[in-house]
């Protein structure tokens, strides 16, 4: 008997018997063997994800219409097309456009001619091929969104790799690599966000409804500040502004938005959200504690109380205690942390208003900036894409610069906007800017005509969007870090402010009857006094 061995089959040679092969491994045959067996991706690596036959379809179908690329010019960027040769030739076509050149297939040759990149794409022959490919531009928006979905994949997973490796490098830190990753989507978000065109009867529906909803509100269309003379020149913060309230240094910035959120939330039952960038949530709580109770800063702070003013605390926190006011002290808040919560904040509290102090403490983390004025521009930007996203006013606090310092006189001193520190993006991107002054504060004590200007704080409305722009004057209390309507009543106008009242037996006595004579009816000795039922005094 032999053996022979031969690609892994034995061949048994018996001169008895008949030859017989036996395979060493086993065979799995389908029922249909003209199929091939399924092929597993993982088995042989993975594509990105990509669509190179709707990209050849939609360049095809730009060539050979003549108003395509108007129809896909807002969805289409060139990164979002997987081969390279695609991407330079949809580059040659926006050169085109940008100089309202017609788009064809003779004009896309000569414009990569003129680049140098012809024979990158595969010269004009494979010009010629993509225009052969199509006949139309039928369902050419529907193309190029699907091209946008693959581009999105792909940068989705070209972040997720990036952060896994540098998840894995021990030198990262991790809270440098989270801002970093949510920069990296928020980019991919922002590049990608889009809304479409909207056709003006339902516009003019919302515009009536809120045009009635302003009537019923007595002319405030927006969220109410509280200042009467404010909201007559804003009707109230208008939904999707962005409002910038600048002013030098203990101007007041945080007091006045306090003093508006107090507003808001005790006296109106509007729900405010407030990030404080530079005080801590304690802090801010007890510049609420002194606006509402009026009590004086320094006692807060050293609980240093007498019997009257615990108790006045313990009367007036009440107020605070259930209004809808929302604090968040996070330091360096970044642009997508901010919008992250406060789009929770909207869905679960309905908050109608957010308010941040300050702009110049925020960053936009995660991001590349060649200089701070370019970050301050893309957090303005940001904040102003976010009111719109929530349909609802956006007012962020900002540092002016030093420029009024060198001003001089009773003018001279009232801010500007070419005063707005670190960027002229923050005045572009803004609805409305409105500046804090105090004369007072420059010892400035009377204005042209004579009148004091002790106490006096002025809001200057120096840009406005949709409407007029003017002052307005309210007071300050200094002590209590509060602004109030010129109108308004406080403690210092009370003289037996402070005061505790006692009850007295005397006020149980009926009508008529005298304390000390147990409620007999004494009537009146002095013919002066009168003798009817009310005993009027006649002088």
């Amino acid at each position: 008997m032999f053996f022979f061995e031969f690609h892994k089959c034995f061949v048994i040679l018996n001169p008895t018997k008949k030859l017989k092969y036996k395979m060493a491994e086993k065979r799995n045959y389908s029922k249909n063997p003209t199929s091939p067996a399924p092929i597993q991706a993982n088995e042989y690596g993975k594509l990105p994800p990509q669509a190179t036959e709707l990209e050849e379809a939609v360049l095809g179908a730009i060539m050979i219409e003549k108003d395509a690329y108007s129809i896909i010019s807002e969805i289409l960027k060139p990164e979002c097309f997987y081969k390279v040769a695609h991407q330079k030739i949809f580059e040659a076509i926006m050169t085109l456009a940008m100089h309202q050149e017609p788009v064809d297939m003779h004009t896309v040759t000569e414009q990569l001619r003129k680049s140098g990149t012809i024979d990158d794409i595969g010269g004009p022959y494979y010009i010629t091929l993509l225009t052969a490919k199509v006949s139309s531009a039928a369902h050419l928006e529907y193309h190029s969104r699907i091209i946008v979905q693959k581009f999105l994949a792909r940068e989705l997973i070209r972040i997720s790799s990036e952060i896994q490796t540098k998840a894995f490098d021990d030198k990262s830190d991790v809270d440098d690599l989270m801002q970093e990753a949510e920069g990296m989507l928020f980019e991919v978000s922002q590049r990608n966000l889009k809304k479409d065109v909207t056709q003006i009867s339902p516009v003019i529906d919302e515009a009536i409804k809120r045009m009635q909803l302003a009537a019923t509100k007595q002319g405030a269309s927006g969220v109410a500040t509280g200042f009467h003379s404010l909201d007559k020149i804003t009707s109230g913060w208008q939904r999707s502004d962005l409002i910038i309230i600048a002013a030098r240094p203990a101007m007041g910035k945080t007091a006045f938005v306090l003093s508006m959120a107090k507003n808001m939330g005790v006296d109106h039952n509007t729900p405010v959200a407030i990030f404080s960038l530079e005080m801590s949530n304690v802090q801010l709580v007890n510049r609420l504690i002194m606006n509402v109770c009026e009590l004086e800063g320094e006692k807060v702070k050293n609980g240093q109380l007498d019997t009257a003013e615990w108790a006045k605390l313990d009367r007036d926190i009440k107020e605070l205690i259930d209004a809808p006011i929302f604090v968040d002290d996070t330091p360096s808040l970044s642009i997508f942390e901010l919008r992250s919560k406060a789009r929770r904040l909207v869905k679960e509290h309905k908050v109608q208003c957010l308010i941040i102090d300050y702009l110049q403490l925020m960053n936009a983390s995660g991001m590349s900036f060649g200089s701070r004025e370019q970050e301050v521009s893309i957090i303005s930007r940001s904040l102003k894409g976010l009111a719109k996203e929530l349909d609802i006013p956006i007012i962020a606090l900002s540092q002016l610069n030093r420029g009024v310092e060198g001003r001089s006189g009773l003018e001279g001193k009232r801010p500007q906007l070419s005063d707005l520190r670190e960027s002229g993006a923050i005045e572009q991107d803004a609805d409305m800017v409105c500046f804090i002054h105090r004369p007072e504060y420059y010892h400035l004590t009377e204005d042209a005509k004579g009148n004091s200007l002790l106490g006096i704080a002025e809001i200057i409305v120096a840009k406005h969007r949709n409407g007029a722009t003017g002052d307005v004057q309210l007071k300050f209390k200094n002590v209590f870090a509060k602004f109030l309507n010129l109108d308004d009543s406080d403690s210092n106008d009370n003289p037996f402010s402070g005061y505790q009242t006692i009850s007295s037996k005397m006020n149980d006595v009926a009508p008529g009857a005298d304390f000390y004579n147990n409620g007999a009816l004494i009537t009146p000795s002095n013919p002066l006094m009168g003798t009817g039922k009310n005993n009027e005094v006649p002088f």
